[in-house]
């Protein structure tokens, strides 16, 4: 009887432990902004600026509906842009992969998005877009 009460208790330590590293390793991620998916296909853009400080890598979470993206294009402060082909779907509640930004850390002035509704759905899918430093 006393076996089903501490394998309880072993499964949620299990748990805590587990979600208390998930938490600190996204600690460091910074949310810069969100976009809706209003049509179809869509092409939006998230105004960071030189406030928020400088990243090295962007992630991007998806959440009400599936996305389906095909690329980002970050807009540096300096006046360079950087093309990211992204070319998969995020499921909501999913996130891409570290989007490592090349070269020294910059200050972003804007990302833009271009993506399509994975699903035929009505629910507006939401975008949001996070910075490591």
């Amino acid at each position: 009887m006393l076996r089903k009460p501490i394998a309880s208790i072993i499964g949620v330590l299990f748990l805590l432990i587990s979600s208390s590293h998930l938490l600190l390793a996204q600690k460091d991620w910074q949310y810069l902004g969100e976009a809706n998916v209003d049509g179809q296909v869509d092409h939006d853009k998230i105004k960071v600026g030189e406030s928020h400080g400088t990243f090295r890598a962007i992630r991007l979470r998806v959440d009400v509906a599936p996305v389906r993206f095909d690329r980002v294009l970050v807009h540096y402060g300096n006046g360079d842009a950087v093309p990211i082909t992204i070319r998969s779907t995020i499921n909501p509640g999913g996130q891409t992969r570290v989007i490592d930004l090349p070269g020294d850390r910059r200050f972003i002035e804007t990302v833009e998005f271009f993506y399509e509704r994975a699903t035929s759905n009505p629910s507006k899918p939401k975008v949001r877009l996070f910075g490591l430093r």
